[in-house]
């Protein structure tokens, strides 16, 4: 860093500024992928109240994976050999308004149009109603009204009438969902590597941590509320399809707003003064993967992120086909989930300044597993489906906080721990590789869950084994993070004076 230059503070309007566009590019995120399973693979349920098939459905591609299941790993796969990619091209920028900033103003009305494009295919659904009835009449039964128990002979009925059109719309899906995840890193990298940045000191990195949690989680809760939304819609528009797409248009360009809010109100350069490295992509990303602590983290991270996204993606099938409860459910308790999350935002703050993160983030780890236990027994044993809700409710709340706060402050702590001892600044790329591994393990958690989806549909037997899988996959997250060297990483901080 220069020494002439005088940095401008980091205030409390600088930051949540800042924060603002984590609410914007957390609600695309939640758009496209908290609904693209129930818009592209609806359970029957959502069939009877209107929905339509745009692409082929069942276990079709080798007989294990469903074709959006298998959109989605591919398009997270992609996601994440970008990630690396736009983090060196943000490292190495020169860009005289910053190394940041820049990228992000570029990406995000792009970014927009493509999550609304996404939901509008070219060729017509169809409507699987009458089909339903065949296969109650020919092949299997209906359960409660909604949910046919022979997937394969469900899947014989309507592929058929979807025709080529079919194919056509998941070829389309698949190049939208791949330049969505494009853009989304073209803002998200950069966006994370200024966590960093603007973060001089403990305090400051905990208060820009804790913003930013608040804001991604209101935009999730936001996106949560799709459901109700489109639920009200649906018999004004006259059409359920249409309905869901009028809630992702608005849905998409308040997160716009959002997005653009950081690049239109701060200059990058009035706050960072950093030098731009040299070297290519797989040297910058070898550079990071070869700090011990890093590459722990990152184990851990994947194991988080198969088990959250699992429970994220099926939530609103856990609330209708486990709890048996109405789809409304799901935006009311993942709501009460995220305020009561937020009420435990100041105390985990304060925890973090006081204890070690790791300890923190193994207790969340272990909190989680018992909100996927509850869930994968929900409606088991006698027990009330909105007594299974509330349980989930209470016991995520501290464990959501945790999570939402401190993992980002421990990646920062390693990428400024790794500057200091080796002299280079790669703190776009700790990020991006962070990202990378996040990615990874959505991309595995979609496919099993798609594919489980799959099994016992009448009786929901696939989501509940789903549930217990993000159990297992949680509690190696904690494990794997028990070898993760906090006490070095900050010696070296301490020494530095951070």
């Amino acid at each position: 860093m220069s020494e002439s230059k005088q940095l401008k503070p980091i205030t409390k309007k600088v930051i949540w500024l800042f924060a603002i566009g984590q609410l914007g590019w957390s609600l695309m995120s939640a758009v496209l992928t908290n609904f693209i399973e129930q818009f592209y693979q609806p359970d029957n349920r959502s069939v009877f109240e209107g929905m339509e098939y745009f692409i082929p459905q069942g276990r079709v591609i080798l007989g294990i994976v469903t074709i959006i299941g298998g959109i989605y790993a591919l398009g997270r796969v992609f996601d994440a050999i970008t990630d690396p990619l736009i983090g060196n091209l943000s490292d190495k920028s020169k860009n005289p308004k910053g190394r940041r900033i820049p990228f992000m103003k570029k990406a995000a009305i792009p970014l927009t149009l493509i999550t609304i494009m996404v939901y509008i295919c070219p060729m017509r659904g169809y409507d699987a109603s009458s089909a339903i009835e065949k296969v109650k009449n020919g092949y299997g039964y209906v359960l409660n009204g909604a949910h046919v128990s022979n997937t394969t002979a469900y899947a014989k009925l309507v592929n058929p009438a979807l025709g080529n059109g079919g194919m056509v719309n998941a070829v389309w899906v698949l190049v939208m969902m791949l330049l969505f995840y494009l853009f989304m890193t073209i803002y998200c990298t950069p966006y994370n590597a200024l966590i960093a940045e603007f973060s001089r000191d403990e305090k400051t990195l905990a208060n820009i941590s804790t913003a930013i949690s608040f804001t991604f989680i209101f935009g999730s809760a936001l996106g949560y509320m799709a459901p109700t939304i489109w639920g009200a819609l649906t018999p004004v528009v006259g059409s359920r399809v249409w309905a869901m797409r009028i809630v992702f248009i608005i849905m998409a360009v308040i997160a716009m707003i959002c997005c653009l809010i950081p690049t239109l109100t701060l200059k990058e350069t009035d706050y960072i003064d950093a030098v731009p490295t040299e070297g290519s992509t797989f040297s910058s990303l070898g550079k990071c993967f070869s700090n011990k602590n890093f590459r722990f983290f990152v184990g851990s991270d994947i194991c988080y992120w198969v088990g959250i996204t699992m429970f994220q993606t099926g939530l609103l099938h856990y609330v209708t086909v486990l709890m048996k409860l109405d789809d409304a459910y799901s935006t009311i308790l993942y709501i009460a989930m995220t305020l009561l999350s937020v009420v435990c935002y100041v105390p985990v703050n304060k925890l973090m300044q006081k204890v070690p993160k790791k300890k923190l983030v193994v207790f969340a780890f272990v909190g989680m597993c018992i909100v996927f236990l509850i869930t994968g027994l929900s409606g088991l044993f006698g027990v009330p489906g909105i007594v299974s809700g509330i349980l989930v409710v209470v016991f995520a709340a501290f464990p959501m906080a945790i999570l939402g706060i401190i993992p980002q402050t421990i990646v920062a702590d390693i990428a400024k721990s790794d500057s200091v001892t080796t002299g280079e600044n790669h703190d776009g790329m700790f990020f991006a590789a962070r990202t990378f591994s996040m990615k990874l393990g959505q991309s595995l958690a979609i496919l099993l869950f798609t594919s489980l989806g799959t099994i016992g549909v009448a009786t929901g037997r696939g989501y509940r084994i789903a549930a217990f899988a993000a159990v297992i996959f949680c509690a190696a997250g904690a494990v794997i993070l028990h070898f993760y060297n906090e006490k070095k990483v900050q010696d070296i901080l301490k020494k530095a004076n951070y």
